[in-house]
């Protein structure tokens, strides 16, 4: 679904495109084990669509959707302004965009993840580009305590949705600053293997490097080190003394038995 939204941003956002989405997310016809309509509008014919959360007989409803005779003219009405062209802002609407199909609420399920599709479809026609690197998806699911605050307040507001495209941009900020750092470290691997292409290494060392590289938790020590390659006391001493001895580790400045190692990216 995400790469249809983003490879395919020139095409138009339609219904038959959208239950397409839908039935990629649900192919059974199910989420869990309710039976929903797959690929088309809601009927509720279970009752009005309703966000709720808390236990059964003391749930509270956070939001509750148009119904669902009103969906075929509301839908219509949205994919003629997703799709055409005026002098708002492309990223601004995204944002709109997303809130937009998210108060509709169209589908029994599955709402809020083709509300982010959708939200990336319009950036990367923003940016005329299908090269992602970033994705406001990824960024919203990471804050999405934030993201649901937000809504239920924009929701229950007035038109003015302000507040809901600050939070919108600041998101895709972070979405960037994310993305910035992931390249940096990517980046910075890259360059340390190709530095140290020619210096034998053995694949217990080669694991190892690579789990700082990634982000290692807490300290390097023997243990550790015999722990994560599944190998003797001995043989961690062995792999880790060849790596100073090559200058890819250093011994930190505490000693005995609290010693640990460090990475070290340049020489």
């Amino acid at each position: 679904m995400m790469l249809d939204a983003t490879q395919r941003f020139a095409a138009p956002l339609t219904d038959d495109r959208l239950f397409g989405w839908h039935a990629a997310l649900f192919p059974t016809g199910r989420t869990g084990m309710r039976r929903i309509v797959s690929g088309a509008w809601r009927d509720d014919a279970t009752g009005p669509m309703r966000v709720v959360s808390g236990p059964v007989g003391k749930e509270k409803v956070h939001y509750q959707a148009p119904a669902a005779a009103r969906l075929s003219k509301e839908m219509r009405r949205f994919l003629a302004w997703a799709n055409k062209k005026d002098r708002t802002d492309a990223v601004l609407r995204a944002g709109i965009a997303h809130l937009w199909f998210v108060t509709v609420h169209p589908f029994d399920d599955g709402n809020g993840r083709i509300a982010r599709a959708i939200a990336d479809w319009q950036l990367a026609r923003s940016e005329n580009s299908a090269q992602r690197f970033y994705s406001m998806s990824a960024q919203i699911r990471k804050e999405r305590d934030a993201y649901y605050g937000i809504l239920e307040r924009t929701q229950k507001g007035s038109l003015d949705i302000t507040s809901w495209l600050q939070w919108f941009l600041d998101c895709l900020v972070r979405a960037f600053d994310g993305t910035e750092a992931t390249l940096g470290a990517v980046m910075g691997k890259a360059r340390f293997w190709e530095r140290v292409a020619r210096v034998p290494i053995n694949d217990r060392q080669q694991r190892v490097l690579n789990r700082l590289l990634e982000g290692f938790a807490g300290k390097l020590t023997t243990q550790k080190w015999a722990a994560l390659t599944k190998s003797s006391h001995d043989t961690a001493l062995r792999d880790i003394q060849g790596l100073i001895d090559r200058g890819l580790l250093k011994k930190d400045e505490s000693g005995g038995r609290s010693t640990s190692y460090s990475l070290v990216l340049r020489t």
